[in-house]
């Protein structure tokens, strides 16, 4: 936890108060550290409801992602067994690139009285400040910020955010050494079959990708 971030007891919004966490990705596979972060979130932030959002154009991702069908299924089988889980298909019926912000006001207005908490990586932190509108995103939501291998949030990456400090928290996450881009150079290599990546994944997931030979090179 950085001292530069408040807990998440300490930005809890009142219990009165619906609060809904929004945890957004390619999900290019949904992959257990996704799920493990999700299951973190629901219960260090008492989540009343989690949307999770599958992207749609995405506007930073160099590489094309695998068609929103099968992300959508695979998120789908992935969280399916999370309590208060709410699948979201709002970014890949968007047309046009898909900005956080244009998600955060929608679901803002759908509940204008609600906290809303936005899950995002360490990574993610890190390039935040290149966000569309990221300063409006602060203003919608509290920062939800989250380590995957190892955590590399310290003081300085806080100090750029002079006063806007009690927008973000760190939530406490086990060391999980998996990616979607490992994942996806595995089965692209032949190195792994949907059966030898079910430590990786949801085993529903595994399964997917083997039956429709996600991944696989032409």
């Amino acid at each position: 936890m950085s001292a530069a971030s408040p807990s998440p007891q300490e930005l809890a919004a009142p219990r009165e108060v619906k609060r809904i966490g929004v945890f957004g990705g390619a999900f290019d596979p949904p992959h257990n550290a996704h799920v493990a972060l999700a299951l973190v979130a629901l219960a260090q932030l008492e989540l009343d409801a989690l949307h999770i959002i599958p992207t749609g154009q995405a506007w930073h991702k160099a590489r094309p992602l695998s068609p929103a069908v099968h992300r959508l299924a695979m998120a789908r089988l992935a969280f399916q067994g999370l309590p208060r889980v709410v699948l979201d298909e709002r970014e890949v019926q968007r047309a046009g690139p898909t900005f956080t912000i244009d998600t955060l006001e929608a679901l803002q207005a759908e509940n204008p009285q609600a906290q809303l908490y936005l899950i995002i990586g360490a990574d993610q932190f890190l390039a935040f400040r290149q966000w569309h509108r990221w300063r409006d995103i602060l203003q919608l939501a509290i920062i939800c910020i989250a380590g995957r291998t190892e955590s590399t949030l310290d003081e300085a990456q806080f100090e750029a955010y002079t006063g806007q400090s009690s927008r973000f928290l760190t939530l406490e996450l086990p060391l999980m050494p998996v990616s979607a881009t490992h994942i996806r150079h595995l089965m692209a290599s032949g190195a792994a079959t949907g059966g030898e990546i079910a430590h990786l994944v949801p085993e529903p997931v595994a399964r997917y990708i083997s039956l429709h030979q996600l991944y696989r090179l032409p």
